[in-house]
């Protein structure tokens, strides 16, 4: 579940929506997102066009993406590039070589670059930084 901090922050610049689109549930849905978790939520009723930007990072809009976009090649292609497991999702391009990853089974949310050793991150060593997506969006967006 979404905090009020965060849905407060995404309704005070006009990205929150009441009512959620049924083209972005299918989307969800098709790369395996349980439309209950706070991933869901955000995704259902955020949106700010195809990405989110703040302090120069860059997130996807991942329902827009995967409306829009090939998203499920770029999934498979950024799991194979990197060797990551299949219930890692990308939640940007990678760009300077670092990026962040959903987790679709556990909900963990970890950044990872090409300078840590991803034989640990695929081997499941490497500790996410974020416990929950909830928690990664408020950090993202620095309302800790």
């Amino acid at each position: 579940m979404l905090s009020k901090k965060l849905i407060d922050f995404c309704k005070k610049n006009g990205w929150w929506f009441d009512d959620s689109s049924s083209d972005y549930e299918l989307e969800l849905q098709k790369i395996g997102i349980s439309l209950s978790s706070d991933f869901g939520e955000f995704y259902l009723h955020v949106e700010d066009g195809p990405t989110f930007i703040h302090n120069g990072k860059e997130i996807y809009q991942i329902c827009w993406f995967s409306k829009n976009t090939d998203f499920e090649s770029n999934i498979k292609s950024a799991q194979a590039a990197l060797g990551l497991k299949p219930e890692h999702i990308p939640l940007d391009s990678f760009e300077g070589e670092f990026g962040y990853f959903y987790n679709i089974k556990n909900g963990t949310v970890t950044e990872i670059s090409l300078g840590q050793s991803l034989e640990k991150f695929t081997a499941g060593n490497l500790q996410p930084q974020w416990k929950n997506f909830n928690d990664f969006m408020e950090s993202y967006f620095e309302l800790e």
